[in-house]
């Protein structure tokens, strides 16, 4: 029996594919850290990692660990104490891991942080209780320029995405709002669902895994999201803001370059996958991928852009 190049090429192509998704697949299990509490869309974002994770390497578990305190400087402090084996991995965030270090009250600095990926991004979101008074974004500046300092607003961590969100807030807008921070997400939501705060400086998950409960004011998008049609941009209340926070993982700094690279390109793997594609549209997060190839360009100007931001805090570089 006569068989084509063509077709020799396929066999061969298919018989080594298991061999390609082991060489893919990490040696041991994954000691996933976070660096906040759970509940929160850090812990969304690696749980959902961690299915789609099994599926593509049955024979792997992501273990996911928890070290949370000091708005994730608790862990980032720590993690370049972890082995440097590539099969530690630490959950990163930015503004944070560039405005902690400017604010001087961390023990780490920005260059300490070896990010191998970014995989989503949560765009800005102000939100309400449902049951406040508060009906629209007017409202909310009417109220608070009614009575200056009377509204607070909670938010995950200090020198934070939420934090300078806050900031930027009441600078656009003219009014004197209270910045409440808690440990993560999941701590600001028991706060924000009991009213003991009038409502949060957040992120889109937040608002959509609330839906029923949170009333949803202005996002920091382009254009509506798709699922809050009802829920205008800043950028059509005035003001040019489209901005959030980035989620990604970072290995110890004694990490090798060809260990950063797999774990790069895994989790390029895991974010190009239709079922992570599928969970991150349901809870609202705008996936990115920036690996080890895009990192120094991507963090060059994140640094720029988040340093002149830091006015905002009303704080100085402090290197």
């Amino acid at each position: 029996m006569k068989v084509s190049i063509s077709k020799l090429i396929g066999i061969l192509c298919l018989a080594a594919a298991p061999a390609a998704m082991a060489q893919a697949c990490p040696e041991k299990n994954v000691l996933y850290f976070q660096a906040f509490p759970p509940g929160g869309e850090s812990d969304l974002s690696a749980r959902h990692q961690q299915v789609v994770l099994k599926k593509k390497c049955p024979a792997i578990d992501t273990i996911i660990q928890y070290k949370a305190g000091a708005g994730g400087a608790l862990m980032w402090t720590q993690m370049n104490q972890l082995p440097a084996d590539g099969s530690n991995v630490v959950g990163i965030n930015l503004p944070h891991i560039v405005f902690q270090p400017i604010e001087g009250q961390v023990q780490y600095k920005t260059g300490d942080i070896t990010p191998a990926f970014w995989f989503h991004y949560t765009p800005d979101i102000l939100v309400v209780h449902e049951q406040s008074p508060i009906k629209n974004f007017q409202d909310f500046v009417k109220a608070a320029k009614a009575d200056p300092g009377k509204l607070s607003l909670g938010g995950s961590g200090s020198n934070s995405a939420n934090h300078a969100a806050h900031e930027r807030l009441n600078a656009a807008f003219g009014i004197k709002t209270i910045y409440v921070p808690f440990k993560g997400t999941g701590d600001m939501a028991t706060a924000v669902l009991g009213q003991q705060v009038s409502g949060a400086m957040t992120y889109v998950p937040f608002a959509i895994n609330n839906k029923t409960k949170m009333r949803p004011l202005a996002v920091a998008m382009d254009k509506r999201h798709p699922l809050m049609p009802d829920v205008p941009t800043f950028k059509e209340l005035g003001v040019d803001w489209v901005d959030g926070a980035y989620r990604g993982i970072g290995v110890p700094k004694g990490t090798s370059p060809e260990a950063r690279k797999k774990v790069s390109d895994l989790w390029r793997a895991l974010n190009n996958d239709p079922e992570m594609k599928e969970l991150a549209a349901k809870s609202g997060f705008e996936l990115i991928n920036v690996g080890v190839e895009e990192m120094d360009g991507f963090m060059k100007d994140k640094v720029k852009l988040y340093t002149e931001g830091a006015s905002r805090l009303n704080f100085g570089a402090k290197k």
